[in-house]
């Protein structure tokens, strides 16, 4: 099983966790042969918004030391597949069972779910490798695998959201020596007034990422994937399906950002277009790059990485210093300041989330939704009116968490998403996580899924929205979370 990760203008990251058990095989024409199991992209690096949140992500995903054992002092059952193998560098599917659930007779509440690798019992993950790859000159895109490259797993791409490693290696737009510049104006580039061949078209936009993950599918993995995306991450992951569906098998959204871009498309509105005096591209006009200088100088204090760090994570206790550290090491670049004005100022894309969503329902691309309830920006609102436009889509709603569920409780986050590719992987024969095969996608359910971390018992709530699905089952799932808060804590 292997893992990719590519750094860039968004973010992705592909990692290989299923073994199929699918006969279909799909080939396609001019790929390479080399197999690559997995992918993990790091655009605009954050699997928030712009850092690096993947990590302990790849980490459950490849564990070498298989699943902990479960207390069997409580009365439990077994239920749905387990990837776990002893002999092997990652999670494979096998005989075994992955998560266990009460059998007293009464309603099943609580699933436990296996917890990260735990070194002080000689747990260990697998190792990961950072990369890069050439797309197109002067830009060299980062990604990270890791896994083993024998299990016939089918690849994931994980798509981490605004931020990331994927930068110039060289000034987009330099300056000439007759400007008078500050100390500070020396430290960055692209605020000269003239760019250089090779970034005459840099624009960083949604088309652009996509297009840079089409060919990352292509040249590096090979092979149709799997993509998971968060924040923006999610929306480049619909957005790509939506313009790709060839190359992707099924798409997970995780708090996806439901629109971006703030100027006009210039195909859908051209006369709209050009009243504004940037497209993103370079050089960036004086104006810009003046506003720009002033709000770069703001944001990437370090006070305020960290002010946004505690607003969007439910659980303060999350360990983020390694999130901080990238995000802070990707501020300094040189080039991230001007890269940042031109993603504000790039044109929405050619489509809408809106229809993206339609045109992958349209060509039957399988859509997962996994929110964070407690996310301060992307609200479970967006997930709902996602959910109604695709009533078939599996919506897993996970409290406490916040934008960025996959670092917060990255536990849960892999149980779903691995019991929901082997669901697609078997055709339906393996019943989505959370539900007994009988059970089908027409009842609503409630968990507390538990697992284990640092030695300790953690209990997350996850609620599960079936195919009949209205706006009061979204009000009552509010209602309860509210009474469960205000329960005694045992």
């Amino acid at each position: 099983m292997e893992v990719l990760s590519y750094s860039s203008a968004p973010c992705c990251d592909a990692v290989n966790l299923v073994k199929s058990s699918s006969s279909h095989q799909f080939s396609l024409p001019g790929f390479r042969k080399n197999r690559v199991f997995g992918a993990k992209f790091d655009v605009r690096r954050k699997f928030l918004s712009c850092y690096n949140l993947d990590q302990p992500f790849l980490k459950q995903l490849n564990h070498q030391g298989g699943f902990r054992s479960l207390n069997t002092s409580e009365n439990f059952k077994h239920v749905g597949p387990i990837l776990s193998n002893r002999n092997s560098d990652g999670y494979v599917i096998g005989g075994e069972e992955d998560a266990s659930i009460s059998k007293t007779g009464e309603p099943v509440t609580k699933v436990l779910i296996p917890g990260l690798p735990d070194e002080s019992k000689g747990e260990s993950g697998a190792t990961v490798s950072s990369c890069f790859w050439e797309w197109k000159p002067k830009f060299n895109v980062h990604y990270e695998k890791a896994g083993c490259e024998n299990l016939g797993s089918p690849p994931v791409l994980l798509l981490p959201g605004f931020g990331g490693r994927s930068l110039p290696f060289e000034d987009p737009a330099p300056r000439n020596e007759e400007e008078g510049v500050s100390d500070t104006k020396d430290l960055l580039w692209g605020f000269g007034e003239k760019s250089e061949p090779w970034a005459s078209e840099l624009v960083y936009s949604i088309d652009l990422w996509q297009d840079q993950v089409r060919y990352f599918i292509e040249e590096v993995i090979g092979e149709p994937v799997y993509i998971a995306g968060n924040s923006l991450g999610g929306f480049v992951a619909l957005y790509f399906a939506a313009c790709n569906p060839h190359l992707v098998k099924g798409v997970t959204l995780l708090n996806a950002t439901p629109f971006w871009g703030f100027l006009p498309n210039p195909t859908r509105s051209p006369r709209l277009s050009k009243i504004f005096p940037s497209a993103g591209s370079f050089p960036l006009p004086p104006p810009v790059r003046k506003l720009t200088e002033i709000v770069w100088q703001k944001i990437s204090d370090p006070r305020s990485i960290a002010e946004v760090l505690k607003q969007v994570y439910a659980d303060h206790s999350t360990n983020v210093d390694k999130v901080f550290s990238r995000i802070l090491e990707t501020s300094e670049h040189p080039a991230a300041a001007a890269s940042f004005a031109s993603i504000m100022l790039a044109p929405q894309g050619q489509l809408s989330f809106r229809d993206a969503l339609s045109r992958c329902h349209m060509n039957n691309v399988p859509i997962c939704l996994m929110y964070g309830k407690e996310d301060p920006w992307v609200k479970p609102l967006w997930g709902l009116q996602v959910k109604q436009q695709v009533p078939e889509a599996p919506y897993y709603e996970i409290s406490p968490a916040g934008h960025c569920p996959h670092d917060e409780v990255p536990e849960v986050v892999n149980y779903l998403l691995r019991g929901w590719i082997k669901n697609l992987e078997t055709q339906g024969l393996v019943a989505l996580p959370l539900l007994d095969a009988s059970e089908g996608m027409q009842n609503n359910i409630a968990r507390d899924l538990e697992f284990v971390r640092d030695g300790a018992k953690k209990v997350v709530n996850v609620r599960f929205f079936a195919s009949k699905f209205s706006v009061w089952d979204f009000i009552s799932s509010y209602i309860i979370s509210r009474f469960r808060k205000l329960e005694p804590k045992s």
